[in-house]
């Protein structure tokens, strides 16, 4: 596999969620600025970062595989600030689903990656 990691169908997919929680995350109530606004926006954008920088150094699975797991991770705690918002009644039941539904999907790619690095090594010539 050849390109750039903003090829790969899971940091396009990461890379939206993050922009609609962001713009989302806009409508948070003031005395959540240092707490749920700001963690939800590093999490969610530290997923694309993770793909990234992964990416870049699959040379070595192993590196690969840590950065995929670091990113399914950051991917997990989006989750649960998600949970969070919903229950606090800052974002609306659909906006939740879609999201949720979204790292889910997110979270089984990355966990795939993780578990076949080799399907990203770069081919030698």
């Amino acid at each position: 596999m050849t390109g750039s990691f903003k090829d790969l169908k899971v940091y396009q997919f990461a890379f939206e969620a993050a922009n609609t929680i962001f713009q989302i995350s806009k409508r948070f109530p003031k005395e959540e600025t240092y707490s749920l606004t700001d963690q939800i926006r590093r999490s969610s954008r530290s997923v694309c970062v993770n793909i990234g920088e992964g990416y870049r150094k699959r040379i070595y699975p192993k590196h690969f595989t840590t950065k995929m797991t670091d990113a399914d991770g950051e991917a997990a705690e989006t989750s649960i600030w998600l949970d969070f918002a919903y229950s606090c009644e800052y974002i609306g039941q659909d906006e939740f689903y879609f999201l949720q539904s979204k790292y889910q999907e997110i979270g089984k790619m990355l966990n795939s990656m993780a578990n076949h690095p080799e399907k990203f090594t770069p081919k030698t010539k």
